[in-house]
């Protein structure tokens, strides 16, 4: 017996029609693969952010080292304010002082500070009145009355002039003080 009789006839159509319907599918499959295919492509763009800084010195740190002074005595120190960072700034300074003895002495010696190099080329910035409390300008927040600008990269001198009084009385006699002048800075963009 041979395989065509054991199939039969209806058999062989029906295989022929099996092989037909798999061969079409398998071309339906491949060319809706060849309509999917798309031309891409992408590009990508980078942003770099950096922050400026504000870096306020004030050279030399020791502004003044006067011992054994007696009344009508001065002295006078060059101090240069620089803004090392890259944005303007603007700056104000105060001075705190100490009387660990008691004696107040820093309530009795006199300081001025000048725009410029000593004797100071520029108008009075404080003028001649209590160590303990000079300063310029206003730490606070914002532009102030008396603040000074610095661009940056910046620099620019102040005169500080010390004196005691020839009025000063023997009770300040063998006194000390400690003063600490402080400049406290802030960046003037967008900072009004």
């Amino acid at each position: 017996m041979n395989l065509l009789s054991f199939v039969g006839r209806s058999g062989v159509r029906r295989a022929g029609l099996f092989l037909t319907l798999a061969a079409s599918a398998a071309l339906t499959l491949g060319a809706g693969a060849s309509t999917l295919a798309l031309f891409t492509d992408t590009q990508d763009s980078t942003a770099a952010f950096s922050t400026g800084t504000i870096d306020l010195t004030a050279s030399p740190s020791t502004v003044f080292t006067a011992s054994g002074i007696f009344p009508g005595a001065s002295g006078s120190q060059t101090v240069t304010v620089a803004n090392a960072g890259t944005g303007a700034l603007r700056y104000a300074m105060s001075t705190s002082a100490t009387n660990a003895d008691g004696l107040g002495l820093a309530t009795q010696l006199q300081l001025t500070i000048t725009a410029g190099t000593c004797p100071g080329a520029g108008g009075p910035l404080y003028g001649a009145a209590a160590l303990g409390s000079a300063g310029f300008g206003n730490a606070a927040q914002g532009a102030q009355a008396g603040d000074r600008t610095l661009a940056g990269a910046a620099s620019e001198d102040l005169c500080l002039a010390w004196s005691l009084p020839s009025t000063t009385g023997d009770a300040f006699q063998g006194a000390a003080t400690t003063a600490t002048f402080t400049s406290a800075a802030e960046q003037t963009t967008n900072n009004p």
